[in-house]
């Protein structure tokens, strides 16, 4: 996984695409607050964010 994001990181900073990065990283947090909302636990909890 660390070889990914370095690999990323170079490809985003060699082809000037920096501005991309946020978009990704706010990409990857909705997909990590989906996969918690799929355990009945952490459910709850979210949903009373929104």
């Amino acid at each position: 996984m660390g070889e990914f994001l370095q690999d990323l990181w170079a490809f985003l900073k060699v082809r000037k695409k920096i501005w991309l990065f946020p978009i990704i990283l706010i990409m990857a947090m909705l997909g990590a607050i989906v996969v918690a909302t799929q355990q009945s636990s952490l459910a709850t909890f979210i949903y009373t964010l929104f």
